[in-house]
This record gives C-alpha cells, structure tokens and sequence, in this order.
C-alpha cells in the first residue's frame, strides 16, 4: 500500500511539472509551486526527488522513453527508427524539449551531479545510434560508426535548438536527410 502510495505521489509531482514547465516555464516552476499543483507536501516531493531539476529530467526522460522504438532494449531499432524517435520527442514534447536543452546547457556548465546526468544520457543516444549503425552497415567500424552517431546526433541537437528559436524551420524534414539512404 505504501509503494502504490509513492506512485501515485511521484506521478501527481511529475503531473504538476509537466504542467507548470507548459504554463509558466522553466523559471516560474518551483518546488513550492510543483508541490501546490500536486497538492503534496514539500517532505514528500523531497522523498521522491533531490531537486526540481532533477524532477524535471525525469519527466524529460519519462517523454523520451514514451516515443523509444525499442523500450525493451532489444537492439532491434534502426536509425532511421532512432532519428523519428528523436522527431517525434522534440515535435510532440516542444516544452520538454526546450527545458531538457535549456537544463543540459545552462544546469550541466553550473551543477556537475546534472553535467554527470546529461553525459549519460548523452553516452547512452550515441551508443544506441552507433549500434543502429553497425546493424545496417557490416563494413562500418566502430569508430566510424561511433562519429557517425557523434554527428547524427550532433545535427538532430542543432536541428532542435534552431527549431525551438524559430517555430517555422521544418525539423523533421531536416532530420530525415539525417537518415542513411
């Protein structure tokens, strides 16, 4: 009971940061906001998570994780499977995607437990990409598979940031060019 408890505490907090970060942004959701919209108190969101930022990447990755072609970590998901995942996140989570970008740069060059953060997950995209890209492509080495994610990744990154500054640049037909023919 207690368990189903945390749950349901940890999904109201997410609910309320999803929520605060669409309608006041990054700046106007606080804890102290984040525990109003919940209706939890501060105790319980300090349970559950070390910090707002910390809160709001996991409502980050939990969006990401929602558009995975391979959530059960089959190593079955192409690259072009990996690029439309990436698409899909930044078109269908545009305030995700800003805040994730925004806390990446701006929290990971000030607070080090989130540059760690960031760099796994970071890590963890270009493997994915490279593995996709040694699938599809025998004669490809690890290295160069590795770059290729480097840079795919790279651009996607650059095609996001441009997209949020400028609602009419067509991301996702950008990105498409991205995938190997």
């Amino acid at each position: 009971m207690r368990y189903r408890s945390g749950l349901e505490t940890r999904h109201k907090i997410l609910d309320a940061t999803r929520q605060l970060l669409a309608e006041v942004g990054l700046d106007g959701t606080t804890i102290k906001a984040i525990c109003d919209r919940a209706g939890v108190r501060a105790g319980s969101f300090y349970n559950l998570f070390d910090s707002k930022e910390e809160a709001i990447l996991t409502a980050v990755r939990e969006a990401i994780t929602a558009v995975d072609p391979d959530p059960a970590g089959l190593g079955q998901e192409t690259i072009g499977d990996l690029i439309e995942a990436y698409v899909r996140f930044v078109t269908r989570e545009p305030v995700l995607a800003r805040v994730y970008l925004r806390i990446a740069v701006g929290g990971g060059m000030s607070d080090s437990a989130i540059a760690e953060r960031v760099l796994r997950h970071h890590q963890a995209r270009v493997e994915r990409f490279r593995d996709a890209l040694l699938r599809e492509d025998e004669g490809l080495t690890k290295e160069a598979a590795e770059l290729a994610a480097e840079a795919t990744l790279a651009s996607l990154n650059g095609y996001a940031i441009h997209s949020i500054l400028d609602p009419s640049f067509d991301f996702a037909r950008h990105a498409e060019r991205l995938t190997p023919a």
